[in-house]
């Protein structure tokens, strides 16, 4: 994997990472809706753990060896 394409895959785990935080903060504290509360969570832990393993395969999976 080129180090362009791990930028890319590391901006997206980022993102990932700032979606949950927001759909967590929402489901906790601003939803009344207790089907909506579940689901927003729900897709939230999902992209919680998704942008996890992308931050660890990132990190993991050392330099490209460009110069």
């Amino acid at each position: 994997m080129s180090a362009l394409d791990k930028m890319w895959v590391s901006f997206a785990g980022i993102g990932f990472l700032l979606i949950s935080m927001g759909m967590i903060y929402l489901s906790r504290y601003k939803l009344n809706n207790g089907i909506l509360k579940f689901l927003f969570a729900l897709i939230a832990y999902i992209l919680l753990i998704l942008g996890f393993f992308i931050m660890v395969f990132t990190v993991f999976s050392g330099p490209t060896g460009g110069a």
